[in-house]
């Protein structure tokens, strides 16, 4: 294995991979899978590929799903369903006793140039799948995040304190808007969506659950730092159409907030992964966004 692993996600990868019987693959695997190498030893979780004929990605958690509001059923029901649509790998075992979720691999093209347009029809197929019971709360996660953050005795400053202000009010506006809610990735950045056979496929649902459609849009745009041409052509690939004046405000008021949402939950990780100045950026960046009325 090409990267170590913690010993307690070393014993959970043999256990799941022991469970090899039980995992529902359209070939029956004969034997354990071999372990091939660590694909990401994330911040979050940790992803091995394995090979048994056919390669599998094993998901172990490497936090605890519920402190940060998740649901692993939600996630296994939808990642099914994502994957009869065409959307996502075939999911094979859930073990929630285990925090292990394995998929199928899927080998990327060689060309992974990212087209937006092709982005935004992909969040639109996701936000027509089936309607779970999960629904994600935008104020309580903030809060969750921001609790643990003092809790481990970090401060946030003047400027990120006044943008928690702002972003409380924004969080009440959206909060009254009639929008609907639709089932929601709520992650799908670059590092999440892959081109193989041709077809943009998303990748880790862990985050997926009901919510404002918008909110989805807006953690792409922002989370990949797309420029505004990028977003233009994502947001009228989604829509059919262009947007409207507001459809443009409601995009500004969710970048805003999942811009706030990112900082402190970069903030409240046990080991911090961003340096003094990344952060220090990204707080002037939000403080500027909003400044600025959506265009």
């Amino acid at each position: 294995m090409e990267t170590a692993l913690p010993r307690t996600i070393q014993q959970k990868l043999e256990q799941t991979l022991a469970q090899w019987p039980q995992w529902q693959c359209s070939v029956p695997l004969t034997c354990v899978p071999a372990v091939v190498k660590v694909l990401t030893p994330g911040v979050s979780n940790y992803c091995v590929l394995v090979d048994a004929g056919a390669q599998y990605v094993v998901r172990i958690d490497g936090l605890n799903p519920s402190a940060h509001g998740l649901s692993r059923q939600a996630e296994w029901r939808t990642l099914a369903a994502a994957h009869d649509a065409g959307l996502a790998p075939a999911p094979r075992y859930f073990n929630p006793d285990l925090g292990s979720l394995v998929c199928d691999y899927l080998a990327p093209d060689q060309t992974q140039q990212t087209n937006a347009a092709d982005v935004g029809r992909l969040l639109r197929a996701v936000h027509q799948l089936p309607s779970r019971h999960h629904r994600l709360d935008l104020a309580e996660r903030i809060l969750r995040y921001e609790k643990q953050l003092e809790h481990r005795g970090r401060t946030r400053g003047e400027v990120l304190l006044a943008c928690r202000d702002a972003v409380t009010e924004l969080l009440h506006d959206v909060s009254e808007s009639a929008q609907h809610s639709v089932l929601c990735h709520n992650d799908l950045l670059r590092a999440n969506r892959v081109y193989s056979s041709g077809r943009l496929q998303a990748l880790d649902w862990e985050y997926c659950a009901m919510a404002n459609p918008w909110y989805d849009i807006a953690v792409v745009i922002n989370g990949d730092s797309m420029t505004a041409s990028e977003a233009h052509m994502l947001v009228a690939a989604y829509l059919g159409r262009e947007p409207d004046a507001l459809e443009q405000h409601t995009l500004h008021q969710f970048s805003c907030i999942y811009r706030y949402l990112e900082l402190v939950w970069y903030l409240a990780l046990e080991k911090p992964v961003l340096s003094s100045d990344e952060i220090e950026q990204k707080i002037a960046a939000l403080h500027n966004m909003l400044q600025k009325a959506p265009i």
